[in-house]
């Protein structure tokens, strides 16, 4: 028997050892069942994100003779640059599912009741997390700027491989060489295009051939090196300048009335990459690094550019106050005394002199106008070019950490809702992302704008992630009750002075039975204390002021008068009774402290009747709990008399 309990007392490190065992364990399990459902979900959210890349750029890839290793091309540099925004959706989803089976399995209940806190079997996930949230980060810094890079690039040459797609309603297209088209309407059905004007350049403007035509269709021909422009009903008009016509001078141009005509233009359609230079200022495409070396780069340069714009300010500014050399001294002494009155000067002048003066004025104020507005321009695209970098570069951290903030939010809803599957999960996760996206995508507009600062703005969305997701983890850890409705629900009714209604049902079986004879005394004794309440506090009457908010006396006969009225009615709900049962539910549920004062504390009080708004509303408030005060006294008196006088009958009998 020694032996026996020797064997089965452990030392006090085994036991700890052996916990640390079953710990390991479970840590184990958890990250497998996450690590599934991370891959599937992830796949799930990327596909997704795919789907929305597909329908943006669709018009640009349909149509065009791509090859299928141009298309894979594209779409696996797109979906290297989508991975960073698929991984917190998948981290969201799948830590909701895997707590939400664990919950919904019993499974969680078990983990807890051996000892293990919520926060303990969170520890693998966590460091899961953590390395999601470093990988992350470097797809964004090292391969999402190329796999961007590359996806523009083959994007730009897709979208000029077939140029009779591309042409837009209502403005000159240039992307044929040496052809300048204007389209007023395009049919997409037909492919046929109306109201056409062609400009065609060779050596110079003033060698333009100009096409009117009133309908037209372009095609590529099967090798794609040509376009074919077939005009319908149309003018040619062409320079002759520098064309031999010494013989007949009088032939200046050539014009040319057709009703149908083809023109054959020279235009190589194979697919070529294109030249990524215009790409390079996009701050998408570059690392933290880059973008570093590049905000310091573009800075200089616009530095630069404004200390230029100053300098020239400066020398017309100086230039327009100061007077010519050979300006008189009395000139310059009517200028200096301000004795120059310019009307006076311009009425004198001629009707001709007096528009040429006015119209020399308008056109230097105009010239001075559109310059500024080209130096506003330019300095403007300088900050809006700094602003892109900044927000890329801030964006790459964000991104990342909400990798973290999504695991803090998904697994502790699951704790609470424990409800595992696609269902509930899917719905909790797409609104916590709308909510994410809209914040997200908010900042983002105002900091490109320059209306929000950057730091401001792309960490709005943050801001509002971390709130819910140490909310969240406290109440998971907490077990408290986040999704009770009904106690919000009453919380609220309360909050607004709306009714609650009483339920007592009759009992089945009771133990005791009520003590009817004490209990017709008590309520005989709350009438008569109800009254004398009333009357001595005339609830009808306004409050006083003074009583309420500086000179409050302590006030607790209601809140002894309910407690009373509770111990009754909790001992006649076991009575078999159906009179007295159904009579008990007329008993309002009486506020007891409302009616006397807003606050507990004085000085809330005395701060609350200096702030005007706040205690008028409050003194309205407490005026209006004592109104309902006297009618559930009323309420409460009439009850107590039925059942007092039912009481009486059952007793008689």
């Amino acid at each position: 028997m020694q032996f026996t309990r020797n064997a089965v007392t452990l030392h006090p490190a085994l036991i700890v050892q052996r916990n640390m065992f079953r710990i390991k364990k479970l840590d184990i399990f958890i990250a497998r069942q996450f690590g599934l459902l991370f891959f599937g979900t992830f796949f799930v959210c990327l596909f997704v994100l795919m789907m929305n890349v597909l329908w943006r750029y669709v018009d640009d890839l349909i149509g065009k003779g791509l090859t299928i290793d141009v298309l894979a091309k594209f779409f696996w540099y797109m979906s290297l640059y989508m991975v960073p925004q698929a991984l917190p959706l998948a981290i969201l989803l799948a830590s909701l599912i895997t707590f939400g089976n664990l919950g919904e399995s019993s499974e969680l209940t078990a983990i807890k009741a051996a000892g293990i806190s919520l926060m303990q079997s969170f520890r693998s996930l966590i460091f899961i997390s953590i390395c999601i949230m470093l990988g992350s980060f470097y797809f964004q810094n090292v391969i999402g700027p190329n796999a961007h890079m590359a996806s523009a690039q083959l994007l730009l040459s897709m979208k000029q491989k077939s140029p009779e797609l591309e042409i837009p309603e209502g403005i000159f297209y240039d992307g044929i060489p040496n052809t300048n088209l204007y389209v007023q309407k395009k049919d997409m059905k037909t492919g046929m295009l109306y109201g056409m004007m062609i400009y065609r350049m060779t050596d110079s403007f003033e060698d333009a051939a100009i096409i009117l035509a009133d309908s037209g269709m372009l095609q590529s021909t099967a090798e794609k090196k040509h376009l074919v422009l077939t005009l319908y009903s149309g003018e040619w008009f062409e320079n002759m300048k520098n064309q031999d016509f010494a013989g007949n001078a009088s032939v200046p141009y050539r014009r040319e009335t057709f009703t149908q005509k083809k023109i054959v233009l020279d235009f190589d359609a194979d697919f070529n990459m294109a030249d990524a230079g215009a790409l390079s200022n996009n701050a998408k495409t570059k690392s933290l690094e880059q973008i570093r070396h590049d905000v310091d780069s573009i800075n200089q340069q616009y530095d630069s550019i404004g200390r230029t714009f100053y300098n020239d300010a400066q020398h017309v500014y100086f230039a327009s106050v100061s007077l010519k050399k050979n300006d008189s001294i009395r000139a310059a002494k009517m200028a200096a005394t301000n004795a120059v009155n310019i009307d006076t000067i311009f009425n004198r002048l001629s009707p001709e002199n007096k528009q040429r003066a006015v119209s020399q004025a308008l056109g230097k104020v105009q010239e001075t106008m559109n310059d500024l507005e080209f130096k506003a321009m330019v300095t403007s695209d300088g900050d809006r070019n700094i602003r892109m970098h900044n927000i890329e570069a801030i964006n790459k951290f964000t991104l990342a950490l909400s990798c973290l903030l999504f695991f803090f939010i998904g697994a502790p809803l699951g704790a609470i809702i424990r409800k595992g599957g696609l269902g509930i999960p899917m719905i909790v996760s797409v609104l916590v992302y709308i909510v994410f996206y809209s914040f997200d995508s908010t900042g983002y507009r105002m900091t490109r704008d320059g209306i929000w600062a950057v730091w401001f703005g792309k960490s709005i969305s943050t801001a509002v992630l971390a709130p819910m997701a140490i909310f969240f983890t406290y109440k998971a850890n907490k077990d408290s009750m986040v999704f009770n409705f009904d106690l919000y629900r009453n919380f609220l009714m309360k909050l607004l002075g709306l009714r609650l209604k009483r339920h007592v049902l009759s009992k089945e079986v009771t133990i005791n039975d009520p003590a009817y004879t004490q209990d017709a005394d008590t309520l005989r004794r709350i009438n008569d204390e109800v009254t004398d309440y009333a009357q001595k506090h005339k609830l009808y009457s306004p409050p006083n002021i003074l009583r309420v908010f500086f000179k409050y006396e302590p006030d607790h006969e209601i809140e002894r008068i309910a407690g009373e009225m509770e111990h009754v009615i909790d001992d006649l709900s076991n009575s078999r009774d159906k009179v007295i049962v159904t009579e008990l539910n007329h008993y309002p549920l009486i506020s007891t402290k409302a009616h006397t004062r807003p606050f507990e504390r004085r000085w809330m009080n005395v701060v609350a009747a200096i702030i005007v708004p706040v205690g008028i509303m409050l003194y309205i408030r407490m005026w209006m709990f004592r109104l309902r005060l006297s009618r559930d006294l009323k309420a409460v008196k009439q009850s107590n008399r039925t059942i007092v006088n039912r009481i009486e009958k059952i007793t008689a009998v």
